[in-house]
């Protein structure tokens, strides 16, 4: 018999004998213990399968980084915006006539408009937060329960035309147009 086996036939006897010994209440109290002993294992098997620390360190801040980019981007375009509608807005100023006051009208509502790059910014600047704070639960429940499992049960990578499929790049790892340009301009 091996070692394993024997060691379960020896809890095994011991959990007899102490059961037949303990009241009815402390039996009760027991299966208490084991049932939640197996719900913890059980959880802690399914938090290893979710990958906890690939999810902290690859997808929680790609997704930060994702929404700080919008956060720019959208500054970025709402600047260019309300710098050609004060272009207008001066151009309006030199003209006359009836039509001068339906372009005011509509430079006024462009400024009102852009105030959305305000609110956005707030609302996802409210997201990153929040996806801030589950990667510190993240963390924390790997530091409680491990990630034994996680790396043994990685994803398989994409293949094909779906691995060639990444969306909009960050500023930083996009290819710049010089280096597009580059690859067109050799023969």
């Amino acid at each position: 018999m091996s070692s394993r086996a024997g060691r379960r036939r020896k809890v095994a006897v011991v959990h007899t004998v102490s059961s037949k010994r303990r009241p009815a209440k402390s039996r009760g109290l027991f299966s208490e213990l084991e049932s939640l002993a197996l719900f913890i294992e059980t959880a802690k098997r399914d938090i290893a399968a979710l990958h906890p620390e690939e999810i902290r360190k690859k997808h929680l801040p790609t997704a930060a980084d994702e929404l700080d980019a919008i956060v720019a981007s959208t500054a970025e375009a709402t600047g260019s915006i309300l710098d050609s509608a004060e272009k207008l807005s001066a151009i309006a100023e030199t003209l006359s006539g009836p039509a001068v006051d339906q372009i005011v009208e509509q430079v006024t509502r462009i400024f009102e408009a852009c105030t959305f790059q305000d609110i956005t910014g707030q609302r996802i600047t409210k997201v990153v937060k929040t996806l801030k704070e589950i990667d510190g639960k993240v963390g924390e429940l790997v530091r409680a329960f491990g990630s034994r499992g996680g790396r043994a049960a990685r994803r398989k990578g994409r293949r094909g035309d779906a691995a060639l499929l990444n969306g909009p790049q960050l500023p930083q790892n996009a290819t710049s147009q010089a280096e597009i340009d580059a690859l067109f301009d050799k023969k």
